[in-house]
């Protein structure tokens, strides 16, 4: 499979994963979140960004939802719910906002 993005053909796998990393831009971002159906805001933005960075920046980190939850209120002055943070991506955050970091899928197994 593969996505159109200004022109450039991008190699994805059956579920939309990039197949590079390096490929992605926030651009490509905003492609995979509306393949996805979302309509990427600046909140969706700082989560695909944080993924990005814990992934490429710290050894592959894979955070969890609450992870995510409490780095995201650091970000944004007011801890986000669970519930905040499925309307943003019904998809998981960890495992959608890692698709549309252009991120390989997670290898994180169950787990809050």
């Amino acid at each position: 499979m593969s996505i159109e993005v200004n022109g450039m053909t991008l190699e994805t796998d059956e579920s939309g994963y990039l197949a590079e990393i390096g490929d992605w831009n926030e651009e490509v971002a905003l492609a995979i979140g509306a393949a996805d159906q979302l309509e990427m805001t600046d909140q969706h933005m700082d989560v695909v960004r944080y993924l990005r960075s814990e992934h490429v920046d710290n050894a592959g980190n894979e955070p969890n939802e609450r992870t995510i939850m409490k780095d995201m209120g650091k970000v944004w002055g007011k801890k986000p719910s669970s519930k905040d943070m499925y309307t943003l991506f019904p998809g998981t955050p960890s495992k959608q906002g890692r698709k549309i970091a252009g991120l390989p899928r997670s290898t994180r197994k169950g787990g809050y």
